[in-house]
């Protein structure tokens, strides 16, 4: 009874308290969110002494083939063995995607730099494994030999996420973990709701800044390019 009303402990902090934290300010750091999820699992791991846990049913976990053999016309991301169906994307989410990735390849063209500008759908296989295909909204990847026919091998340079009611959990906190842990450089919450743009760098020295739409947003990956988001719409 005790690891039931953890786990459901677990996923009401998850899913509900802890993205609105981060899209009011109040937890900004990307460490502190490491640090979190580090004691859940530890909270959520430990037995008391002298009482067995209850056992509980087994997921059913997915793996690549799954995911690669997902019927015609049907989209979804795999995280961690579990598929994650993605509803099609509203007017504002695909007027700012198409407009940042033409403002973003534009100065790439511009300044005679070889980097790919990629929307989605557009697979990113972050770490070899056969349990997590993500779908990244905007995917900018530096290094071309990561480019596969079946998406990107490795960790795109700069990932952007433009986030709904539907997708935050997996936004700020799942997806936000794989791109810190797995050699993304950069990577944007955009959100249409809210206004703002939560921007991580994960350099030498992890930063966690919010912008409005209004700001004048620098781009870690490239030092000289500048994006306002209001001027997209």
């Amino acid at each position: 009874i005790i690891h039931h009303i953890c786990n459901i402990y677990r996923i009401i902090y998850q899913k509900h308290l802890l993205p609105i934290l981060i899209l009011s300010g109040k937890i900004s750091s990307c460490r502190f969110l490491r640090c979190k999820a580090g004691q859940m699992r530890k909270m959520l791991s430990t037995k008391k002494k002298g009482r067995d846990h209850m056992p509980i049913p087994q997921e059913h976990f997915y793996t690549s083939e799954d995911y690669w053999n997902l019927p015609e016309g049907q989209r979804a991301e795999l995280i961690d063995g579990k598929l994650y169906a993605m509803a099609p994307p509203s007017f504002i989410h695909q007027k700012i995607s198409f407009s940042l990735a033409r403002k973003i390849a534009d100065y790439i063209d511009n300044n005679k730099g070889n980097c790919e500008v990629i929307p989605a759908p557009f697979a990113v296989n972050l770490d070899a494994s056969d349990k997590t295909w993500i779908e990244p909204d905007i995917s900018v990847i530096c290094d071309k030999r990561k480019i596969t026919e079946k998406g990107c091998t490795g960790a795109p340079d700069w990932v952007i996420e433009i986030t709904s009611p539907s997708t935050q959990s997996r936004d700020y906190l799942k997806k936000l973990w794989l791109y810190q842990n797995f050699g993304v450089r950069e990577y944007w919450i955009i959100n249409p709701i809210m206004q703002n743009v939560q921007v991580y760098s994960f350099g030498d020295e992890e930063t966690s800044s919010q912008f409005s739409f209004k700001d004048e947003i620098a781009s870690h990956v490239f030092s000289d390019l500048f994006i306002k988001i209001s001027d997209l719409l």
